[in-house]
């Protein structure tokens, strides 16, 4: 689930210019918004760039954060106001600090948030927190995001609707003892998945069972750098899948499409 104005340019420049002017045929009931007119991006490096220059385009004023060790950064150079957050703390934790994400947001008037995708962009908490903070969250609602943001709820969602899914844990796991005992059941090969995050980061295809607590640590590393959590959940892995993949932007009571893609894509 990546959020909203990921990319930033074209079609979603459009697609959300489209979102503020609804056409007035729509038969949806009329919800009144506050004008959108300054945005912080809760992420850095050409994912926050992207946002910055859609915002440039759709005339809305842009605001970077940044770590200590990102101070010279691009992302902070692009944005039209930059403020300093997680002193004394490593990137990832800078980065993963919403109290001071809100505050920076609510000192600097600020009306909205984009989480870019990676880091808090798939946290509810993140999400409740804005909302409770007074400043509008660009992405699907707290309860939304409880429900897909975790993989491990989210396939259980799927199941619960008789969607079919392929074999795999139906909790988080840990260690590589609990690893080896789902090979041990379900046969190779097997992909372990970062629990708590997307985006493809903190996750390895296993084919060889010698293979397997290696590519175990080497992904749940790479999740607890991205996403602050390194809990993994495995599946068993889909040689060569494809989906068809279609985005949407949507506020309540208007929705619009960004064009349809058909590509190849983990499962």
């Amino acid at each position: 689930m990546r959020a909203l104005l990921q990319i930033g340019v074209g079609t979603r420049s459009h697609a959300l210019w489209r979102l503020q002017h609804p056409r007035k045929h729509s038969t949806s009931p009329r919800i009144e918004y506050k004008p959108i007119r300054k945005i912080l991006v809760a992420n850095r490096g050409e994912i926050a760039i992207r946002v910055f220059r859609a915002c440039n385009e759709l005339g809305i004023r842009s605001v970077a954060i940044y770590s200590e060790q990102d101070k010279m950064h691009m992302h902070r150079q692009k944005a039209d106001e930059s403020y300093l957050i997680g002193k004394g703390l490593s990137p990832v934790q800078a980065y993963l600090n919403v109290p001071e994400i809100v505050k920076v947001a609510q000192e600097n008037d600020v009306d909205a948030i984009h989480p870019g995708y990676g880091f808090l962009s798939e946290r509810a908490d993140f999400a409740q927190a804005c909302i409770d903070g007074g400043i509008r969250f660009i992405g699907p609602t707290p309860d939304v995001m409880a429900k897909m943001g975790d993989k491990i709820a989210a396939r259980q969602s799927a199941i619960s609707a008789n969607v079919q899914v392929v074999p795999g844990t139906d909790r988080p796991i840990t260690t590589t003892e609990e690893a080896m005992d789902f090979v041990k059941e379900h046969g190779l090969p097997i992909i372990f998945k970062a629990a708590y995050g997307g985006g493809g980061r903190g996750m390895r295809v296993v084919k060889n069972m010698q293979d397997v607590e290696e590519s175990f640590q080497r992904a749940s590393s790479e999740a607890k750098s991205a996403f602050g959590n390194g809990a993994m959940f495995i599946e068993r892995f889909i040689e060569r899948p494809r989906h068809i993949e279609v985005q949407l932007l949507g506020t309540a009571g208007n929705a619009t499409g960004c064009g349809q893609t058909g590509k190849t894509c983990w499962i």
